[in-house]
């Protein structure tokens, strides 16, 4: 009887992103591009909100909110290196002097970021329902609440376009240990 090491039932370790630079930068400001949109659509949706909407719905902090816990969702995701992700289980180094695993604390650091990605574009969700749709709104004032819907999906597609472009290996990267 044969032995798995591996964890899921098929073999992803020949599955591999390719080696540019270029499709790295490309991914970086295709990244920069989607949270720009995001976060234009909802200062777009405050300033329409302010000035030109005639009803009584206008965005408040509560719209706010979501499009910040998906910004530190975005910001704790990529600020984990991945190296870190996939050390050892009896790596030596220690976590802040306290002896622990790297690649334990990475991980619930980063599913705090997932968490609050996810968390954001629900929360985006629920705005939208709560506060447009069961009350009826018409279009220019549902408009606001897609226009959180689209900031949130934004960012949290900005998210795993930096994250993916950051993670590409480049061919010409040294290794200065020593």
């Amino acid at each position: 009887m044969e032995q798995r090491s591996n964890l899921f039932r098929f073999n992803l370790a020949g599955l591999r992103l390719p080696k540019s630079q270029k499709l790295r930068s490309v991914g970086v400001y295709l990244a920069g591009a989607l949270y720009a949109f995001g976060f234009w659509s909802m200062v777009d949706a405050a300033v329409y909100s302010k000035s030109v909407n005639a009803s009584v719905v206008h965005v408040t902090f509560v719209d706010w909110i979501p499009f910040i816990c998906s910004t530190l969702g975005m910001l704790i995701v990529n600020s984990i290196e991945k190296s870190n992700l996939f050390s050892d289980a009896n790596n030596s180094n220690s976590f802040m002097n306290g002896g622990g695993n790297t690649a334990w604390a990475a991980r619930v650091i980063l599913f705090c970021g997932f968490s609050l990605l996810a968390g954001g574009l629900a929360g985006s969700f629920m705005v939208f329902i709560l506060k447009f749709l069961l009350k009826h709104y018409g279009f220019p004032t549902l408009g606001m609440g897609v226009s959180n819907v689209v900031c949130n999906g934004c960012i949290m597609l900005s998210c795993i376009v930096l994250w993916l472009s950051q993670n590409i290996e480049d061919e010409y990267s040294y290794s200065l240990a020593l």
